[in-house]
């Protein structure tokens, strides 16, 4: 059982503010989790939350694509196992659609968080990265 994460939104600004709300790790800290990322192919950083039940609160990452202001990829790993996330940035006439793909999740226990963290990227495409383009 394999299921993967693929969401699409549009926003009215040109990609290369797109890009830095993805690629600057302060911005990026902002919209989803604080971090030590920095947009260069084999960087290894961290995203830290506070930790929950069966969560330590750290996702190790490292960086596998950067193509400004195009595409960004890094690896997610959690005690869950490893995935992927991918941001494609696709210029269009009102600004810039975004379609992040976050892979790799395998088994019923993979699906499940795939449910979680598919809901949770959606809350911040929709609300909280939109508010934080309006103020870049």
């Amino acid at each position: 059982m394999k299921r993967d994460v693929k969401l699409e939104y549009e926003y009215a600004y040109p990609p290369e503010k797109v890009w830095r709300a993805i690629a600057d790790p302060e911005i990026l800290g902002r919209w989803l989790m604080p971090n030590d990322m920095q947009p260069v192919v084999g960087h290894e950083f961290q995203f830290r939350a506070k930790p929950q039940p069966g969560w330590n609160g750290l996702v190790d990452c490292r960086v596998t694509v950067v193509d400004p202001p195009r595409k960004l990829a890094y690896t997610w790993m959690g005690s869950w196992g490893e995935s992927l996330v991918i941001f494609t940035l696709t210029p269009t006439p009102n600004g810039t659609r975004l379609t992040l793909e976050h892979r790799g999740f395998e088994g019923m226990r993979g699906v499940l968080l795939s449910f979680m963290m598919g809901a949770g990227w959606k809350k911040m495409l929709r609300n909280t990265l939109p508010t934080l383009l309006a103020v870049l």
